[in-house]
């Protein structure tokens, strides 16, 4: 998950909508079951919807009050956190 992805989607589903984004990542997980796809296109399939949902959790914490930088650390420290375990 790259940080400057989820803050810049972000941004967007507070400029647009979230439904672009869950749209989008229907979309993508739909092309992951294509079964000639090569590893590497299934690597970057699968950090595309990551930091899709990540966006989302973000904007998430974002309507429970936080402000944006707080949520977006937050996340990132959870992101993190979980991958230490």
């Amino acid at each position: 998950m790259k940080l400057p992805v989820i803050k810049h989607l972000t941004q967007f589903i507070e400029d647009n909508d979230q439904d672009y984004i869950i749209e989008t990542i229907e979309v993508l997980e739909h092309l992951t079951e294509i079964e000639t796809l090569k590893d590497e296109e299934l690597d970057v399939l699968g950090e595309l919807i990551s930091n899709l949902y990540g966006a989302l959790e973000v904007h998430k914490m974002i309507k429970d009050g936080k402000d944006k930088k707080t949520a977006l650390n937050d996340f990132m420290q959870r992101v993190l956190g979980s991958i230490d375990k």
